[in-house]
């Protein structure tokens, strides 16, 4: 099959989670045979090799903290215009809608996905011929309803509130024109199932990638370790709840490394803290620590750093939600809600690292959730 793949950013470099689910589908749909045809946009400014899979379709500011001013004034602009969620207005241009229409009339395509529901406003350039598939990474208005509700300023709570509402209406006008909607985690697709005219929503356990997994037994550099970007919400709401709630709890003379864009203010402010910043391998960062501790208190879709730190092999303390969509996992994943089990989970794994017997049980784990991850995407696109 041919297959016309629908995404925001060209996620083959894999800097965010979202990005890492998005070139799994890609990976597996090509692993079954299928060609597919990738557009979308890569970071503004970044070096971007260009393949025979990937159309660009031009340079964008992904991360709204990184944007020059003008940017976000423009894209606001652009949403009340167009009547577009903020989120989505980011990444509509005319360059894609005209490449989407002459790519659908120039080659015979069997499948079109789109990646995300705030690409929406493609849709109505895609001839109702095609078989259509929504890739839902997470129920998108549920995120901007939480923000609205922990939002301090009559300001931010307008402009939450407004984006809850646009995403759901496109999310959901979107899922019901579809013939399926893929989902990360069943709260999803219940919610899913549950919009008038949805047709069929499929459930993937994600991977942690399909890139394959090392079997090396890593030696350990430093006790603790935390990794995220911490531009996003969810996660900088979580390492704030580490700090100020377990870190306290934590004996001195633990060594935690903290990892990932938008952390600089950590430098210096705590003794035992090394903030590395962008690390370019997050599983070797992960290998390399006694313990994982993923404490994220909010959000929805599946947490792919879980998934990746899962692959390292160390140890994990994580709270519930950083298991949502994560079914059984291995004995190497350790699960606490309370701030004091949190930290005395910490220092007992740190104490207690895996033994080779645990790593080969975690990277089994691992390879199971692609072999059967592969499979899935490849009857799906069969029974479509």
């Amino acid at each position: 099959m041919k297959i016309l793949f629908l995404t925001t950013i060209l996620a083959r470099k894999k800097q965010l989670g979202g990005e890492i689910s998005t070139q799994a589908f890609i990976d597996a749909l090509g692993s079954s045979g299928h060609e597919v045809s990738v557009l979308g946009y890569c970071r503004k400014g970044q070096d971007f090799e260009k393949n025979t899979q990937e159309i660009l379709i031009g340079e964008r500011y992904i991360e709204t903290a990184n944007a020059q001013k003008l940017y976000p004034a423009f894209w606001l602009f652009l949403s009340l215009i167009k009547g577009l969620p903020y989120s989505a207005a980011k990444y509509y241009s005319l360059d894609y809608i005209k490449t989407v229409k002459e790519l659908l009339a120039s080659k015979e395509y069997d499948v079109v996905v789109v990646d995300h529901s705030r690409l929406e406003w493609l849709q109505p350039f895609i001839d109702p011929k095609y078989k259509l598939v929504l890739i839902a990474h997470n129920v998108e208005h549920e995120i901007y309803e939480e923000s609205f509700k922990t939002a301090r300023n009559w300001i931010a709570k307008w402009i939450y509130k407004r984006e809850a509402h646009l995403t759901k209406e496109m999310q959901d006008r979107l899922s019901s024109v579809v013939q399926e909607v893929w989902a990360y985690t069943e709260h999803d697709a219940k919610y899913f199932r549950g919009i008038k005219n949805v047709e069929k929503v499929r459930v993937f356990g994600i991977p942690p990638g399909l890139a394959e997994l090392t079997s090396q037994f890593s030696s350990k550099d430093f006790d603790i370790g935390i990794i995220g970007s911490w531009g996003w919400r969810a996660n900088q709401e979580g390492l704030d709840w580490f700090l100020e709630n377990v870190y306290p709890k934590l004996p001195a003379s633990l060594s935690i490394h903290i990892a990932g864009k938008g952390g600089d203010w950590l430098v210096g402010k705590y003794p035992n803290i090394n903030y590395r910043g962008f690390v370019p391998d997050a599983q070797q960062f992960m290998a390399q620590a006694r313990a994982i501790a993923i404490p994220i208190l909010s959000g929805s879709g599946i947490q792919i750093k879980t998934l990746d730190a899962i692959a390292s092999g160390s140890s994990i303390v994580a709270t519930p939600i950083a298991l949502r969509g994560i079914a059984d996992p291995p004995p190497t994943v350790q699960v606490a809600q309370q701030p004091e089990d949190f930290a005395n989970l910490l220092v007992s794994s740190v104490n207690s690292p895996p033994t080779r017997q645990a790593f080969d049980d975690a990277l089994s784990w691992a390879k199971n959730r692609q072999d059967k991850f592969i499979a899935d995407v490849g009857q799906a696109i069969r029974e479509l």
